[in-house]
Order: C-alpha cells, then structure tokens, then sequence
C-alpha cells in the first residue's frame, strides 16, 4: 500500500496517524497570549529627547537579540541602528543623523521581535516622541554613590549603586566601565532610577580598602561621555559599632531642607535653614511669609540634580535587609541602631527614643510602608549621642507631622509630606512625587560636609 492510500483510510486512527506521519512532528499549540513577550516602558529622557539621542525600549522578557533590529524597531522616515543589551532587555535605535528639533516622531517594535523561544510580541508597539530644540552636548555627572566617600565598616557583601543625573547608555555600562578595582564582578542598569549596580561576585575581604571606579566609557543617550573618570574609597569591616551605614543624600541633595515634586506651600511664619525646591513642579508658594536661609530652588538644575539623589536615597533604603519588624504605634518604645520595618502604616501618638549607646554614627533606618503619622505634642527623642542627620524614615505613600510635635530625621516620601501647624523638624522633608506643605514651622535641615 502506497503511502497516499495509506493517508486515505477513512478510520479516525488512520487520519490521526496521518496527521503526524505525513507532517513529521505533531501540531504544535499556539502561543497564548500571556507567553508573549511585551514592551514595558519606552526609556525616559531626562530633559527631554536631543536630536543626537537614542530611544531606548525595556522589554518585558528576554528576547532573541537577532530579531531586534532595523526591521522591528522602526521610527518612520528615520534610518538608523539598532542594538539589543540583553543584560537589561533593553533595545535602542540610534539615528544616522540628527533627528529634526521640535519634532514629533511615530516610532514602532513590531511583532518580528521575539523571545529567546521564538514567541513574538502579542501585537505591534507604537509610541511617539517629540524631540527638544537642541541636541545633547552636556556630559553626564554621577550624582549619587550609596555608600559615603572613604565609608569604613563598609559589609563584606557589599553592593556598589551608582546613580547618573541623566540617561545612560546601558549598552557601555559594564564591568570594564564600572568596577570596584581589582573585584571580578556583573553590572546591571536600572533606567527607571539611573542606576547602575555592582556586585561582587564573591565577599570582599576583610578589613581592606578599596576603590570604586567609573570610566570615560560609560556613555548617556547621546553618546556624551563622563568627562573625567570617577574614583571613590571605602573600607571593609568587620567593626566593634556595628549597625547600618547612612543612606547616602550627600552631596546630590546639596543644601535642601525642603523638597517637592509637585508643589511647595506655606503658610504663616514658617522658618527653614536651608534650600526649598521643586522638580518637576513649578510652583513655590508662601516665601513670604516664610523664610529661609538658602535658595529657592524652581524646577532648576539643583533641584533637578536633588531628586534624582532622593529616588536613589529612597530605593536604598527601602532595599535595606536584616531589619527587625515594628507595627502600629511606636509611642512608649526605646530604639537602638538598626534597620526597622513596618508592613503597613506607622504612628507617633506620643513619644519615641531613639538610644545610640554612646555611638555618636549609630545610624537609625525606617522602611514604613505606607502612610506616617505623628500625633500632636509628640516628639522624637534622641539620646546618647544620637543624630537627627543619622535617621532615616523611607515612607510608602505619605506622611504627617501633627501640631506642636517634634520631629528628627530625613523623611523620604514617595508621595507628600504634610506639616501642620508649630511643627519643631530637625532633618529634611523630601518627597518625590508630590507636594510638602508647610504651616508655621521650624525646619532646621542637616548639610552636607
């Protein structure tokens, strides 16, 4: 019997076994729609797009570098390259030219791109930009290290992040470029903060100095280089203090009491010692009849520069590991250096002591949640040699100072800080997303050396 009649047989055995005999391998599911692979986020430009920068993609998952190119990455009537960095899923287009000033231009990943196991994108994805009226010529800065220039007792564990003021290209961010000398390592980019992370790929060694070390090779988006290598020290512990290092806010946070993203109000006779500011907001209000003993800072270089330091400030200590847990109310509690960590909300009805036992680094780290609410006439206690500059409250949403409390500490709020009336704050009000307000207050900031 000829292998036609065979495929003829009328039984449903005989087509079933036709079916896979004459094709060769069985009929294969189709991708669902969940396996597909997806774009993520296009990658921010800080300051807007130059005409000589990149545009960059994040994917979702890692994908087949071969099918990241010319033909999958389109911006209409644009030539270019395309490069894939499959460390951080991240695809690029690099125009030939200079794109046109003050210009908007379509831009599409198809479903050509795929996976490393061949599934395509779900469906195609389109987006638009609009190019600023110059091109890229500054160079980039490192703003943000998270361990102090010439830190000691530095965890054998350690992890270097290095925070950019603008976007890189992740492609020239590598162990060559960024290292801890002499420290076989990997290095990761994270576009959505500007950071760069080494780590180690086995423990440092005890008691040793090292240096951390950005080349001229680390490039931003439109191939501006870093204008001068980057070095900075630090050494291994094990030391006798023990406890966390400070989350680093110097020298990126400069002079700044007061920090919004959205807005700045007050009302009344409020005093602060240094800097007020807001970025990407443009509206400081209520100076006067506030005072301050600094600049007011409006969507400028310095406040730009300054919440970029805060994100970084804000995503360290809220990656802190090895804290003990706090729930609730901390009123009536005595604390001693370490990292603590609420689950949910976090309140002060009345008052807390902050004990540093004669160790005048004893370094206080709060990771809350979500909300911060402080009670009225409360007060934060520092005893033994405590700093309010050495205590740090990372908060989840935002947070609340009540009337006639006082405060100690760096408050990093994702969204606003609001403080009410007669509030006593020795430390900084930072908020990224959204706005501080202010009430007849004293803000006495902390400065960097």
């Amino acid at each position: 019997m000829s292998i036609r009649q065979f495929c003829k047989g009328s039984t449903a055995l005989l087509v079933t076994i036709f079916l896979l005999s004459c094709s060769g391998v069985p009929n294969q599911p189709a991708p669902q729609a969940s396996d597909a692979p997806a774009v993520l986020m296009v990658v921010p430009q800080t300051n807007g797009v130059g005409t000589n920068r990149s545009i960059a993609v994040v994917f979702s998952k890692p994908m087949d570098p071969a099918s990241i190119n010319t033909d999958t990455f389109v911006v209409a009537g644009v030539s270019g390259t395309v490069t894939y960095d499959a460390a951080n899923k991240i695809g690029a287009f690099k125009p030939s030219a200079d794109l046109a000033a003050s210009t908007m231009y379509n831009a599409s990943i198809t479903v050509g791109a795929k996976d490393i196991s061949g599934t395509p994108l779900a469906k195609a994805f389109d987006f638009s930009f609009t190019t600023r009226a110059t091109k890229d010529a500054s160079p980039p800065e490192v703003v943000a290290v998270n361990l102090a220039a010439g830190a000691t007792c530095v965890p054998l564990d350690q992890k270097i992040k290095v925070t950019f003021d603008e976007q890189m290209d992740s492609l020239t961010i590598t162990s060559r470029t960024f290292f801890i000398e002499g420290v076989a390592g990997a290095v990761t980019y994270n576009v959505v903060s500007q950071t760069a992370t080494f780590t180690p790929s086995t423990a440092l060694a005890a008691n040793t100095t090292y240096t951390i070390t950005v080349t001229t090779g680390v490039k931003d988006m439109g191939g501006v280089p870093l204008p001068a290598p980057f070095h900075q020290t630090f050494t291994t512990g094990p030391c006798q203090t023990g406890g966390p290092l400070p989350v680093v806010l110097c020298p990126g946070i400069g002079n700044f009491s007061v920090l919004a993203g959205t807005t700045v109000t007050n009302t009344g006779s409020t005093t602060v010692s240094g800097d007020v500011g807001v970025s990407p907001g443009t509206a400081v209000t209520g100076f006067p009849p506030g005072s301050t003993g600094g600049t007011i800072h409006i969507a400028d270089g310095p406040a730009g520069q300054a919440q970029t330091t805060l994100t970084a400030a804000y995503i360290d200590a809220a990656g802190r590991s090895g804290a003990s847990s706090v729930a609730g109310d901390l009123v009536g509690q005595t604390l001693t250096t370490g990292v603590y960590k609420s689950t949910s909300s976090l309140a002060i009805s009345g008052d807390v002591t902050l004990d540093a036992q004669g160790n005048p680094d004893a370094v206080f780290i709060f990771q809350i949640a979500s909300t911060l609410t402080t009670g009225s006439g409360s007060h934060v206690v520092l005893t033994n040699g405590a700093k309010a500059c050495n205590v740090f409250w990372q908060v989840g949403s935002s947070a609340t100072l009540g009337t006639n409390s006082v405060f100690k500490g760096n408050i990093l709020a994702l969204t606003s800080i609001t403080v009410t009336t007669g509030v006593d704050l020795e430390g900084r009000a930072l908020a990224r997303n959204g706005a501080v307000t202010l009430d007849s207050d004293v803000i006495s900031g902390c400065t960097c050396p």
